[in-house]
C-alpha cells in the first residue's frame, strides 16, 4: 500500500477523533461569514490576513486543496464563492457536506491525492487555498505545477506550511526541548521507516 493510500486511512481515523482540523465551522461563524465576518486558517493557529483575498469574492472559483474538515470551504461557501474541497480522506470530506447540508451551503466535495488534480480543467479555478497539508506528501512539486495548471490566469494561490527545520532534529528529544540534529532536509518520513520513534509517528499520525 503507498503512503498516500495509507494517510487517507490514517486521516480518516483523525477526522473521527476530532483533530484539530477535522472540527467544523459552528453555525454562528457560518452565519458572520455571510454578514461579512470571516477568517480562514492555514496554518493552526494565525489567519489569513483578509486584505490577501479579492474584495469580493462572490461567485469566484474556489478551489480547496487537500483542505477538508468543515472549516475552510464553508467559510467561503458563505462568502458567496463557489467553492470546490479536495481532499484524500473520505471522512474529511463528510465534514464539509455535513456543514453545507446543515447550513443550505453549496459545496462540491471530490476525493483524491493533491498531486494529481486531472479530473479539473486548465484554468478552472479563480483561487486555490492549500493548507500545510503539503506537509504530507513526498514531493510537493507535482502539487504546485497542478496549481499552475487549474489555476486562471492572474488567479490566487494561498498556501500554509510547517517550519522544515523541525524536522532535522530527533523527535523524541525535541518534544523534551533537547535541538538535536539527527536528519537532513529535504526530510520524508518514508525514508526514515526503519527509526522505530518515525514509525510510531507515522502510525499515529500519517506520513510527513
Amino acid at each position: 500500500m503507498s503512503y498516500v493510500e495509507e494517510n487517507s486511512k490514517i486521516w480518516d481515523e483523525r477526522s473521527e477523533n476530532n483533530d484539530i482540523w477535522s472540527i467544523p465551522v459552528t453555525k454562528e461563524m457560518v452565519q458572520n461569514a455571510k454578514e461579512g465576518n470571516w477568517s480562514i486558517l492555514l496554518t493552526p493557529t494565525k489567519p489569513v490576513p483578509k486584505e490577501w483575498f479579492p474584495e469580493n469574492l462572490k461567485d469566484k472559483k474556489i478551489l480547496c486543496l487537500a483542505s477538508g474538515g468543515g472549516q475552510q470551504g464553508p467559510i467561503l461557501a458563505a462568502t458567496g464563492a463557489e467553492v470546490t474541497v479536495f481532499d484524500n480522506s473520505t471522512k474529511q470530506l463528510e465534514k464539509d457536506n455535513f456543514v453545507a447540508q446543515r447550513d443550505n451551503l453549496k459545496i462540491k466535495t471530490v476525493q483524491g491525492n493533491m498531486q494529481d488534480l486531472s479530473v479539473f480543467e486548465d484554468e478552472t479555478f479563480d483561487c486555490i487555498i492549500h493548507p500545510w497539508s503539503n506537509g504530507y506528501i513526498d514531493n510537493v512539486l507535482p502539487v504546485w505545477k497542478e496549481c499552475a495548471r487549474v489555476l486562471k490566469k492572474n488567479g490566487l494561490l494561498l498556501s500554509g506550511f510547517g517550519n522544515p527545520i523541525e524536522y532535522i532534529f530527533d523527535s523524541g528529544k525535541l518534544e523534551q526541548g533537547i535541538l538535536e540534529v539527527k536528519y537532513s532536509v529535504p526530510y520524508a518520513d518514508i525514508d526514515h521507516m526503519d527509526d522505530p520513534e518515525i514509525k510510531q509517528i507515522v502510525e499515529s499520525g500519517g506520513y510527513i
